[in-house]
């Protein structure tokens, strides 16, 4: 169920909301946080909708979305409130912000955050230079950004290192995540020696950069980034270890052994961001991996 509420107010969202619940059956019990979405014009609102709607069947949750829509002209605010089939296991209400109402979204978010729940703001587009200082990440514990879709991953990750602060995180991080599992599955079991890595892929990646700072700050060996087929390699004492890109698979070379595959399946943004909302303390492994891009970064340029 959508309603539409054209030239509105936050109270009478708030209302509406109540009466929806009421009467559809839709009640806020078993939310375990509020999820702010922050767009800006140009961002893929839909997309993000749709991404946070999946994420919400793992986590139900109250998803305000809060759209720049137009900072010109009179201050407006244009409300939409989604609740059963259209909202996942959420309920999903949309502030479209225009004028100078937009520079105000922390104060408009208030009044619907739920009490006594953890609040989560995700920029899937346009993000603050500095999330923990932005007002709407001062309002949460948690901030997730995504950089899967950038391809000035130098300038992205130097300005994510410049910026951190625990809780900060990125959809790429949690996109590389079944690569960061089998290296360490097979580091774990076969007892290996590194002594250096490569990263390679066919352009710029903010999280195989990721996955290169994670491989250097976790076997604290030189890892070099280059351009070419998508692999990654560790060459130790015992032989090389390589995770090779065929297809849709993934081919497993460890010393020793005969080569292995796993099937590989790029992961949805909505299956990212149930995983960053699976926590909601500092990912400090996120964190290592964030500033160990820095040799990385450096050779790049």
């Amino acid at each position: 169920m959508i309603k539409k509420l054209p030239d509105t107010s936050t109270t009478e969202v708030s209302k509406t909301l109540v009466k929806m619940r009421d009467t559809g059956g839709a009640v806020t019990l078993g939310r375990v946080l509020t999820l702010i979405v922050k767009t800006e014009k140009g961002d893929d609102l839909e997309a993000a909708i749709a991404a946070a709607n999946d994420a919400s069947r793992e986590h139900p949750c109250r998803v305000i979305v809060v759209a720049a829509a137009d900072r010109k002209g009179a201050a407006r605010l244009d409300g939409e409130i989604r609740v059963g089939g259209d909202a996942g296991a959420s309920e999903v209400v949309v502030l479209n912000l225009f004028g100078e109402l937009a520079n105000h979204a922390h104060a408009v978010v208030i009044p619907f955050l739920l009490p006594d729940t953890p609040v989560v703001t995700w920029w899937p587009g346009t993000a603050p230079a500095n999330p923990a200082k932005d007002r709407l990440g001062r309002l949460s514990q948690r901030r997730i950004l995504d950089g899967t879709n950038r391809f000035d991953s130098a300038a992205v990750l130097t300005k994510r290192i410049k910026s951190y602060s625990p809780g900060d995180t990125d959809i790429a991080w949690a996109q590389i995540t079944p690569w960061r599992a089998i290296l360490a599955a097979v580091f774990d079991r076969e007892g290996l020696t590194a002594k250096s890595a490569r990263v390679s892929a066919p352009g710029p990646s903010v999280g195989l950069d990721l996955l290169g700072g994670w491989v250097q700050a976790s076997l604290d060996v030189p890892v070099e980034r280059v351009t070419g087929e998508l692999v990654i390699s560790v060459d130790c004492e015992q032989g090389p270890v390589a995770l090779t890109s065929v297809g849709k698979d993934t081919i497993v070379t460890t010393p020793g052994r005969p080569p292995g595959r796993v099937p590989w399946q790029i992961r949805t943004v909505g299956e990212c961001l149930a995983e960053e909302l699976r926590r909601l303390d500092a990912d400090e492994i996120y964190e290592l991996a964030l500033h160990g891009t820095t040799r990385l970064i450096r050779n790049q340029r």
